[in-house]
């Protein structure tokens, strides 16, 4: 979540009437996608995007052949005739019951990337993914079901309060969240800076659920940190947004200064973002020409490779190169581990990743609303789903939620060792969430 969340500039210029092709991530400080715009959206099969030629009354699009809209009108009508509201004053305008009956429409295919957005939550979309707004900082989506936090971003008063990747949100603002769609998570933890969202939270391995106090405030989305440990070079990258390539450009060509032969990439927490910017920063890595990403299907059936440019600043191997990733690395940051794992010029260390593997296609309409629909699969060079369970490092570190308190993080140590020449050894996972809670 957009997922990311999946979050936006394109890589050059943007107007209000191009396709954002996204994998998308979505951000409890508001719905974030990630990915490349390209194209026009100007029409389909000739037809204007607009939802007035929807309206009654007006000019329609023609149904898929033998699907009638009778019923819907019927029900239209009836409503119109019958319907009395509990208040006087309570009215339903038209355009809300349109969007109302897009949002069913949306619903009834029962992906939780693919989301309708009138022009309202559309405008709050734009601005939370120009990279700075009001929230709590952290990024939401659903896994086995439940509104699951996949990542606090780092400085925000999500992180600051102790949330974690992996806590369930079970209600917020005293209302459950059982069967809520992202959507209306996003609606109700987002607010004005300043004012304060409750969150009830289960945490594996806690006997009783966690309650939160989180106030509002406005988020910078970072993305690069760069550290030297000794011998070992280390870039956090927090996220794939459009600056992500010419910031990973400066902080590898930091390593390349730096004199040091071991490098660390820690995409832990980071929710993903820009497609392009994932095969970019492969690039940095990996030669010329290697396939980053298989993208397969959507409607057209169509699959796409996506390979690195001419851009390796060095020969990586395993034993040289680590990719740092949990449970709260998501989407682009999957794609990145993945390559790299695949092709076998990196170590992966820590947890399973969160298990995004779709691609969104945002499009924008002319009456201000937009559609994010989910038009394709991705996977790992080896041909590897991770949609299910995530993408598994070479070897399992645990970070638990003591050692987060503490200010531990055996991760990173265990990648430090490993990196000059210490033999590890992976932990066994724990239960999965659906035993943890009886499910």
């Amino acid at each position: 979540m957009n997922e990311e969340n999946t979050e936006v500039v394109a890589r050059d210029t943007v107007t209000k009437n191009l396709i954002g092709y996204a994998l998308l991530g979505v951000l409890a400080i508001g719905l974030f996608i990630s990915g490349i715009y390209i194209g026009n959206a100007g029409s389909i099969f000739g037809q204007p995007l607009s939802f007035k030629a929807y309206l009654p009354g007006l000019e329609t699009a023609a149904p898929k052949e033998g699907v009638s809209l009778s019923e819907f009108w019927s029900v239209w009508n009836l409503l119109e005739e019958k319907f009395s509201s509990a208040s006087s004053t309570a009215t339903v305008s038209d355009e809300e019951k349109l969007y109302g009956a897009i949002k069913g429409l949306v619903d009834s295919y029962g992906d939780p990337y693919t989301v309708f957005l009138p022009p309202a939550e559309a405008g709050q979309f734009e601005d939370d993914i120009s990279g700075n707004f009001s929230g709590v900082g952290m990024e939401v989506g659903l896994r086995e079901g439940l509104i699951t936090v996949i990542s606090p971003l780092p400085g925000t008063p999500a992180e600051k309060s102790g949330i974690h990747s992996g806590d369930v949100l079970v209600k917020i603002d005293d209302v459950s969240t059982e069967g809520m769609r992202i959507d209306e998570a996003v609606k109700l933890i987002r607010g004005e800076k300043g004012s304060v969202v409750k969150f009830s939270i289960y945490r594996e391995g806690q006997s009783e659920f966690i309650e939160k106090s989180v106030t509002r405030d406005t988020i910078d989305i970072p993305t690069v940190k760069t550290e030297k440990v000794g011998d070992v070079f280390i870039i956090s990258l927090y996220s794939f947004n459009a600056v992500s390539e010419s910031k990973m450009q400066e902080a590898m060509n930091e390593f390349v200064s730096s004199k040091s032969e071991k490098l660390i990439i820690d995409v832990r927490g980071n929710p993903g973002g820009f497609l392009q910017s994932a095969v970019d920063i492969a690039s940095f890595v990996l030669p010329s020409g290697k396939v980053v990403v298989k993208e397969q299907g959507g409607v057209t059936g169509e699959d796409k490779v996506f390979r690195t440019r001419n851009r390796q600043v060095r020969d990586f191997t395993p034993n040289n190169l680590v990719v740092l990733v949990d449970n709260g690395s998501a989407s682009a940051s999957e794609i990145l581990a993945g390559a790299l794992k695949d092709h076998a010029v990196a170590t992966v260390i820590g947890v399973p990743t969160f298990g995004k593997g779709s691609v969104q296609e945002l499009v924008r309409l002319d009456d201000g609303s937009s559609l994010k629909v989910t038009v394709a699969r991705w996977f790992t060079p080896n041909g590897t789903s991770i949609s299910d369970g995530g993408l598994s490092p070479t070897y399992v570190i645990k970070r638990s939620s003591e050692d987060r308190e503490a200010g531990r993080d055996p991760q990173k140590e265990a990648a430090l060792r490993f990196l000059n020449g210490e033999t590890i050894e992976s932990q066994s996972l724990s239960t999965s969430l659906d035993e943890a809670i009886g499910g």
